[in-house]
């Protein structure tokens, strides 16, 4: 099981939020978000913060750091880390599973993350065999593409897709972002799209949105 660190908003949480931290930072990175998101004390959520195995990235020299996968050049879909994709993916399936032998219904949890974390968010959530709550991916692109027609549950595709980017992020391209919400749209889900005026960063009018779309997607 990945450890993590853990935030409940209340007691005994009726929901939960998975969130995936990006390349080379860790559990903590997201930490303040539960505050600035603003929600209703009447919701009681549980916020998991995982952290990403250290392993070495080449794109950085083989400098090993945090990271949910490899990443070998600034083509970020030529050349993907499958492996890397997919064990990542089995972890955060798990915990998954744990949160629904802790009581918590599929329905109830949402996975979210950032850059590399939005990667695995969009990764894990439009692949997983039961109903979430929904997916947040922001500044992030989709990985595996190909294989995704062949891997949704075609049941699911209803779910919530919460996707924003910075028009400005000169880390992983709008470009990049706009092509992924358009596949995704493709294979039948209806993800809402945000842009921002805004780097590789997350700002203050998309943490309202964000707020916003989770209170909607747990109501």
């Amino acid at each position: 099981m990945l450890p993590a660190i853990e935030i409940e908003t209340g007691e005994l949480p009726e929901y939960v939020i998975i969130w995936l931290h990006g390349l080379g930072a860790d559990g903590n990175d997201f930490l303040p978000i539960v505050d600035q998101l603003n929600l209703p004390l009447n919701k009681s959520i549980r916020f998991v913060f995982p952290h990403a195995p250290e392993r070495p990235i080449t794109i950085n020299n083989g400098y090993v750091m945090r990271a949910w996968y490899d990443i070998k050049g600034s083509n970020f879909n030529a050349s993907e880390d499958e492996l890397g994709i997919r064990r990542s993916q089995r972890a955060i399936e798990a915990l998954i599973e744990r949160e629904i032998e802790n009581g918590i219904a599929t329905e109830r949890i949402v996975v979210a993350g950032f850059s590399q974390g939005g990667v695995m968010a969009l990764q894990v959530g439009l692949r997983y065999t039961k109903p979430l709550a929904g997916i947040l991916a922001l500044s992030c692109y989709l990985s595996l593409s190909e294989s995704l027609v062949a891997e949704i549950n075609r049941k699911n595709l209803t779910i919530p897709i919460f996707m924003a980017h910075g028009i400005d992020d000169n880390v992983i391209p709008l470009s990049y972002a706009i092509r992924s919400k358009e596949m995704i749209r493709a294979v039948g889900y209806t993800p809402e799209w945000h842009d921002y005026s805004m780097m590789h960063s997350v700002c203050n009018q998309e943490l309202h949105d964000i707020s916003q779309w989770i209170q909607k997607v747990f109501s």
